[in-house]
């Protein structure tokens, strides 16, 4: 359901700027506007991005093979990641270029009534694709606030099309005001402030993205509220002492990795103690479908402890 919402919100975006951006490739070619050939290009970086993103969810569903046995779901973190490679070079350093030659050079603007109707239309497309994406978001977020999803969604897309759409929106105001006060004053150099602000708001973007997916590839444990999933299904199991220890790592955004070693009587036997990890892992897998792959090693419980103060790590 998750992927299904992402991939929604990715296409809406996609469908989305491409019309806004030869709109505004038009209007920069008319009026001579730097913001809005900033947005422009802006507005390309963001498709390119979002045509990424639906290549590596495609990609992410290729079996596993013997050279990749855990398979391929991490290279939806791989693709979102080139994501906020071109946000940041193709979209942000390009807008503070502009900006720089526009508050250097600056010249006016001719037709900029042409301007603002295609930044108001696109700001109402934008605002259609954000408001997509917060509503496929709204679905998997729970009760956590928007900062919280962004940095504790173990699934790229969502937040990458959330804060895609949100800077976008953010972009086109500071084009809409460069434009305006450029008309009003007759001073281009409000045109070029407008475009390095859209450069340093996707630099930013770029730079978080950058930092959190940069997180998921090296490898995040899995939630909380999964790991106490995790717990439970485990001490709920008959044979199952305590938990010595549990390791957990997300392979992909629905694909979780869980290793524990269980404490178990001694005076068990072999086939008890089989019996006791297959139901374990049965249970495990029910609470929690994503853990696809599982790895239970029993042991001689030698410091029992009450079910009370169990001891774990994520």
């Amino acid at each position: 359901m998750a992927a299904e919402g992402s991939t929604k919100a990715v296409v809406t975006a996609l469908i989305a700027n491409l019309g806004i951006a030869v709109s505004k490739f038009v209007a920069a070619a008319i009026t001579g506007s730097a913001s809005m050939l900033a947005e422009g290009v802006h507005s390309i970086a963001d498709s390119t991005n979002q045509a990424l993103l639906l290549v590596g969810a495609k990609r992410a569903r290729r079996a596993p093979s013997p050279l990749h046995p855990f398979g391929y779901a991490r290279e939806r973190y791989i693709y979102a990641f080139l994501v906020a490679i071109i946000l940041f070079t193709l979209g942000g350093l390009y807008a503070l270029y502009e900006s720089y030659q526009k508050i250097t050079h600056p010249h006016e603007l001719t037709s900029p009534l042409i301007a603002v109707g295609v930044l108001v239309i696109a700001m109402a497309l934008e605002g259609y694709a954000l408001r997509t994406a917060v509503g496929e978001a709204n679905k998997v977020r729970g009760g956590r606030s928007w900062v919280a999803f962004v940095r504790r969604s173990r699934s790229p897309e969502l937040p990458v099309i959330l804060l895609e759409d949100a800077g976008a929106l953010l972009g086109l105001v500071f084009a809409l005001l460069g434009v305006g006060l450029t008309v009003l004053t007759g001073n281009g150099v409000f045109d070029g402030i407008a475009t390095g602000c859209i450069g340093l708001l996707l630099v930013s973007i770029a730079i978080t993205l950058a930092t959190e997916i940069k997180s998921l590839l090296i490898g995040e444990s899995a939630l909380p509220e999964e790991v106490s999933a995790v717990h439970t299904a485990l001490l709920s199991t008959p044979g199952v002492d305590r938990i010595i220890h549990l390791r957990t790592m997300h392979l992909g955004p629905e694909e979780l990795l869980v290793a524990a070693k269980i404490a178990v009587s001694a005076s068990d036997n072999g086939a008890g103690i089989a019996a006791t990890i297959d139901d374990a892992e049965a249970r495990l897998r029910q609470a929690l479908p994503t853990a696809k792959v599982v790895y239970l090693e029993p042991d001689i419980d030698r410091h029992p402890a009450s079910s009370a103060a169990p001891g774990f790590t994520a």
